[in-house]
């Protein structure tokens, strides 16, 4: 499945803070999922390998690292805990990086927060508008706006890079 997302990372100093106010927006709580991302040494963009309890996809995407709302072109395809799939591209590719983190998972409408612990980086809060139903670029990001607006998400909060590049600079 492709599709795009306008999404943002920032740094999170109080997760009950942002429960509250996603709590009191209605958001559908998906859960708490313990997720290991197999990153694979690609030419291009980032491909991932997510095993978790509720979320389980082989992900590649590309975007900008850049502060700030940003665009990511996905494919996400669907897998199966366990499958073997992690060992032919761990063959096939190399491995980059492992990440090891605890994501709570919301959404209101097409919109997914994620709530992040990780491992030896700390607490992360992510947005990502996904064009479900022909939604326009500017309608996501609005929307991303919007909820960083709303959850209070500052720009000195925000980050431009992925977990695993942050693990990998030592930023940990």
């Amino acid at each position: 499945m492709d599709h795009i997302n306008i999404e943002i990372k920032a740094r999170c100093q109080d997760p009950g803070r942002l429960r509250a106010i996603l709590r009191s927006e209605n958001a559908d709580f998906k859960g708490t999922d313990h997720q290991i991302d197999t990153y694979f040494k690609v030419n291009m963009g980032r491909l991932k390998l997510r095993e978790g309890d509720i979320e389980n996809h082989l992900i590649f995407y590309e975007r900008e690292d850049q502060n700030g709302p940003k665009q990511s072109n996905v494919t996400l395809y669907n897998t199966v805990k366990g499958s073997g799939i992690k060992e032919i591209l761990a063959r096939s590719l190399g491995v980059l990086f492992v990440v090891d983190k605890v994501r709570e998972i919301y959404f209101i409408g097409n919109v997914k927060f994620h709530l992040d612990s990780v491992n030896r980086l700390g607490t992360f809060m992510e947005i990502e508008a996904i064009d479900i139903g022909g939604k326009t670029r500017e309608e996501l990001l609005g929307q991303c706006n919007s909820y960083m607006g709303l959850l209070g998400i500052k720009e000195d909060d925000l980050l431009s890079g992925s977990y695993s590049d942050m693990l990998m600079e030592g930023r940990a």
